[in-house]
C-alpha cells in the first residue's frame, strides 16, 4: 500500500536531480531514445499501479518509437523498486513508477539503501490515489463515528488492517489515535492482495487501502463499505463518504501520490523529454478513463512542480513521524 500526498524530499534532491550535468557520451540526449526503455514498477503485478504503468508504457512506446519493458520489483513499501532505479545508469533507459512515499516517508521511518535527496529524480506526477477506510462485515457500526465510539467503549476491539508498518495507512491510524485518544489494534500486511482477501473474510473490522477497481467492485456488491476517505474533497464515485478533514481529522486526511522517477543524475534534457511525452500519454482519454474508473485522479505537470510537492510532503511526513514516534528499524 503505499504514501495527499505523501509528502517531501529536500530541496537539494530536486536541485541536484534537475540541474546536474552528465558529460559521459553514453548519456547524451541528442539521439534519445535509441534502445528499449525499462520501467520498474515498485509494486506487484495485477494492481492499479501496475495497470497504469503498463498503459503509460504502451503510449510511450508508440510516441517515442521504442519498446518500453515493464519490470515489477515489489517490496518494502516501494523502496526495493526505487533502490533499483537509484542504482541504474542515469541515461534515461531506466525509469520507475512508484508512490512518493519511498522518498518522502520510508526514509523517515526506517533505513533505505538510497539517498532520496540525490539518487532519484522526479519526472512527472501521474496520479493521486485516495486512501479509503473500508469496513468489513465484522464491523457492526454504520459510520466512522461508530468506530471511534466502539474503540472508546472496548479499547483494542477495533482491528485496523494496513498494508504495512510505516505506510500511509499506518500514519493515518496514528493521527486518528492521537486525536481521539482511543486504542486500536493495527494489523500490518505486506501488500494489498492478502489484505483484501482477509477483509472479505471478515478477519478485521476496518482497513485503510488505496482506491482500486477491485475494491470498487466489492463495495458495489455490498461486501465492503467505505466509511471515510483521505482526499482533498469527496470523490465522485463515493459522494456520501466524508473525508477525514470533514470528520475533524485533517492530519489523517492523506492520499498517495504516484509518479515516474529516473536515476538522480539523468540529464535535464532527457527528463524534460520524458516529462513532455508522459504528459501527452496521460492526456489520452483511455488512460484517464482507466485511472478514474478505479477512483484515481490524474495529475501531470512539470518535473519541477513534482519535485516541489515531494519536498513539501517529505517535510510534513518528517514532522508527523516524529510526533507519532513511528520507527520500523
Amino acid at each position: 500500500m503505499a504514501a495527499f500526498r505523501f509528502l517531501p524530499l529536500h530541496a537539494a534532491c530536486i536541485a541536484a536531480a534537475l540541474t546536474a550535468t552528465v558529460t559521459t557520451p553514453a548519456y547524451a540526449a541528442d539521439n534519445y531514445p535509441s534502445r528499449p526503455i525499462r520501467m520498474i514498477v515498485a509494486y506487484p503485478t495485477g494492481g492499479i499501479s501496475d495497470a497504469v504503468a503498463r498503459a503509460l508504457g504502451e503510449k510511450l512506446s508508440a510516441q517515442m518509437g521504442t519498446s518500453v519493458v515493464v519490470e515489477n520489483r515489489a517490496g518494502a513499501g516501494g523502496s526495493i523498486g526505487i533502490d533499483a532505479v537509484a542504482k541504474a545508469a542515469p541515461d534515461g533507459y531506466t525509469l520507475g513508477f512508484a508512490a512518493t512515499s519511498p522518498l518522502t516517508l520510508n526514509p523517515h521511518v526506517g533505513h533505505v539503501n538510497y539517498d532520496p535527496q540525490h539518487d532519484v529524480a522526479p519526472v512527472m506526477s501521474v496520479m493521486y490515489s485516495p486512501v479509503l477506510l473500508v469496513a468489513t462485515q465484522s464491523f457492526t457500526g454504520k459510520s466512522f463515528q461508530d468506530l471511534i465510539a466502539q474503540a472508546k467503549v472496548k479499547p483494542g476491539s477495533v482491528r485496523w488492517a494496513t498494508s504495512g508498518l510505516g505506510t500511509v495507512g499506518h500514519v493515518m491510524l496514528e493521527q486518528i489515535k492521537a486525536k481521539s485518544k482511543v486504542e486500536v489494534t493495527m494489523i500490518p500486511y505486506k501488500g494489498a492482495g492478502q489484505q483484501l482477501n482477509d477483509a472479505l473474510g471478515g478477519q478485521f473490522e476496518v482497513m485503510s487501502t488505496n482506491a482500486s477497481p477491485m475494491l470498487t467492485q466489492h463495495m458495489q456488491a455490498g461486501r465492503l463499505r467505505a466509511i471515510a476517505v483521505g482526499a482533498p474533497k469527496r470523490i465522485e464515485s463515493l459522494p456520501n463518504v466524508p473525508t477525514f478533514d470533514e470528520l475533524g481529522y485533517p492530519k489523517a486526511n492523506l492520499t498517495s501520490t504516484f509518479g515516474i522517477f529516473a536515476p538522480g543524475k539523468t540529464p535535464p534534457a532527457i527528463i524534460n523529454r520524458l516529462n513532455a511525452e508522459l504528459n501527452k500519454a496521460l492526456a489520452e482519454p483511455d488512460v484517464r478513463d482507466r485511472l478514474m474508473r478505479g477512483g484515481e485522479v490524474p495529475t501531470g505537470g512539470t518535473a519541477a512542480q513534482f519535485g516541489a510537492a515531494i519536498r513539501a510532503e517529505s517535510a510534513e511526513n518528517a514532522r508527523i513521524v516524529k510526533e507519532a514516534g513511528i520507527r520500523i528499524d
